[in-house]
């Protein structure tokens, strides 16, 4: 009777510890399985797992990327192209042509040189002037964009859209700019005191003689002072998110 008693709880135990054994097996592996995606969900919830989930496409860097040059050009039309945008700012202000120092120097002496300032000034009004009608050889220029082009910019330093446009662009966009700052150097007085300039001048004895592309001279300059200001608001675009005004521009550059 004990050997059978004993035999009988040997069984329950054996079946106690088997029950006990398979459900921590169970709810281990369940445990385990738990954690683990707990993990994944983790990792969909970090900074990581947020940028995966929301990976941008294709089309998406290069509409954003498209938008941020739109954005940065119009800021600098509006910045430049507006009284005094050139003119009282030290890091674009257009000087006279070189040439023109002889030309200062032999006005000074008879009491001239006035003359000289105001031609300076109107340099910088065409300038003024002409810079709102470059926005739409930009935007032209943004069209026109291949993707390899696009995505060597977006992956490319804080100015590559602006070195893209100097080297790519500016050829053509001088060519078109010429005639809208000729007319504008008319509209301005510009020609008419060169040519007033000129003709007192000349009334010295023994002057050298002094020729000047003043529509050469502004387009250049102008240009130089537009891609310094495209620069800036480029690296401002990538480096500052309060310079991120729509919500592309956000998830574009905010992803890199």
């Amino acid at each position: 009777m004990c050997r059978k008693l004993r035999s009988l709880f040997r069984l329950h135990f054996l079946i106690f510890t088997g029950i006990i054994l398979g459900v921590h097996l169970v709810f281990g592996a369940a445990s385990v399985q738990s954690s683990w995606l707990q993990k994944g969900f983790d990792l969909l919830k970090s900074p990581a797992g947020t940028t995966a989930k929301q990976a941008l496409t294709s089309d998406e860097v290069r509409a954003g990327l498209k938008e941020a040059l739109k954005v940065g050009s119009e800021n600098v039309v509006s910045q430049l192209g507006q009284t005094d945008g050139f003119n009282l700012d030290p890091a674009i202000h257009i000087p006279l042509p070189q040439q023109f120092d002889t030309v200062r120097s032999m006005l000074a002496k008879v009491g001239m040189s006035s003359m000289l300032d105001d031609l300076e000034l109107k340099l910088n009004r065409a300038a003024e002037v002409a810079t709102p009608k470059a926005k739409e050889f930009f935007f032209q220029a943004i069209s026109e964009m291949t993707f390899e082009d696009v995505m060597n910019i977006y992956n490319g330093p804080e100015d590559a859209a602006t070195r893209y446009f100097q080297d790519k662009m500016t050829p053509a966009l001088a060519r078109e700019m010429e005639p809208v700052v000729e007319q504008s150097l008319s509209q301005v007085g510009a020609v008419q005191t060169y040519d007033k300039i000129m003709g007192e001048y000349r009334t010295i004895p023994f002057v050298p003689d002094v020729k000047a592309d003043l529509t050469t001279h502004v387009v250049e300059k102008g240009m130089a002072g537009i891609f310094h200001y495209m620069a800036v608001e480029e690296a401002a675009i990538r480096q500052n998110p309060a310079k991120r005004t729509t919500e592309l521009l956000q998830r574009v550059f905010g992803a890199q």
